[in-house]
């Protein structure tokens, strides 16, 4: 079987890296920009950074700024209908995953009209059209939604989120620039941390993993694990070491996919409301107990970029339980709760939970090829 490797056609790190996204809108020919970003992000002056850049370079743009912390198919609609409206011919997306993740929506809605019903979108969509010119610019260190092909929406009525994976999603071009995470609070930068370590150890023991991802997701393990807890504290340094960690990481996993800790957190996030970095962190351990019996034997190299003390010379068994502890600690050091009834998670909706899981696009990815019994028997011990 031949491994498919997709990135970025272009992109863009370190400080003052937005200031290239005007040559990048005005090099590709395009006339007209939909901003597309989140009231804080406007309030808070982050995204308005990127428009002062285009109103001195002179680049008309609209600003579609309706996006929701776990975006829905109505801000997909709504800005589909604000794309068309104002006749953009290119996308710039300021934010975490949710306003990127809504622009890969509109973008392949625009270009692809036979997918109007974004429900369509689900799962692998036979799309034909690449979708319109998106140029990424992530304000949170944790999603890689500027270099993956994947992005989560929200169906309300159905009280769930699904998954759409797509090659004609990609960004372009990506802008990882550390001045853009600076203002990030605390807990963000935890929740968004711990979102890219899981994507990172996810992607390592993935049905799909092979080297070159293996390397990808090793890296990003070693750079977040030893760069996140100073993240949080606000340190400069440590949140441009975020930006670049997360980045590694989303280069792996959206290339061999993810497992059951996306799958479950997923549901969480729909039902609950529970921020995604935040249910992914939650869920990290539990279930990476279960994966053990058949992933195991990759959790010492896991622990070893971590610097676990002695893991060199550990059995398997000491090495697996060394290496969770390891990223136990990290999770309780930066402010991630241990259990999730704490945050609203009722007995009675683990069923539809795990039947959610299940359904998940991200369950195949897993090592171990769950039961919805085991779902639900991982939720209730998180309980």
């Amino acid at each position: 079987m031949a491994n498919r490797i997709m990135l970025n056609q272009t992109s863009y790190f370190g400080k003052g890296a937005i200031n290239e996204i005007a040559n990048e809108v005005k090099n590709r020919g395009c006339k007209k920009v939909l901003l597309v970003t989140d009231e804080s992000l406007i309030k808070f002056k982050v995204a308005t950074k990127i428009a002062d850049l285009l109103d001195a370079a002179g680049i008309k743009y609209e600003i579609y700024d309706r996006i929701k912390p776990n975006p829905t198919i109505e801000n997909v609609k709504d800005g589909v209908e604000a794309c068309k409206k104002a006749g953009a011919d290119v996308i710039v997306a300021v934010g975490g995953g949710s306003a990127i993740d809504t622009s890969k929506a509109i973008g392949i809605i625009v270009t692809n009209p036979e997918f109007a019903d974004v429900r369509s979108l689900e799962g692998v969509a036979p799309t034909k059209n690449p979708c319109l010119p998106i140029i990424a610019v992530s304000t949170t260190s944790g999603t890689a939604a500027e270099v993956t092909i994947n992005y989560v929406i929200t169906d309300v009525e159905k009280n769930r989120k699904f998954v759409c994976v797509d090659p004609h999603d990609i960004p372009v071009v990506a802008v990882v620039d550390p001045d853009m995470v600076a203002s990030m609070p605390a807990g963000l930068a935890a929740s968004t941390g711990m979102d890219a370590l899981v994507h990172a150890i996810e992607g390592y023991i993935t049905k799909g993993a092979w080297e070159m991802t293996d390397m990808m997701h090793l890296k990003a393990i070693e750079i977040i694990s030893h760069w996140l807890p100073r993240s949080v504290k606000g340190d400069a340094l440590a949140r441009e070491k975020m930006a670049l960690g997360q980045y590694i990481a989303g280069m792996g996993f959206s290339n061999v996919g993810l497992g059951i800790v996306h799958s479950m957190a997923h549901p969480l996030s729909a039902l609950y409301d529970i921020p995604h970095g935040k249910a992914c962190a939650m869920l990290l351990v539990p279930v990476l107990k279960y994966n053990a019996p058949v992933a195991g034997e990759r959790y010492k190299a896991i622990g070893k970029v971590m610097d676990v003390p002695g893991i060199d010379g550990m059995s398997k068994d000491e090495a697996v339980k060394a290496t969770l502890d390891a990223i136990q600690k990290l999770a309780d050091e930066v402010g991630i709760p241990r259990h999730i009834g704490p945050e609203g998670v009722k007995e009675k909706d683990i069923d539809f939970l795990a039947e959610s899981a299940m359904a998940d696009a991200c369950t195949p990815g897993n090592p171990r090829d769950p039961t919805k019994e085991d779902i639900v028997k991982i939720y209730t011990e998180a309980l």
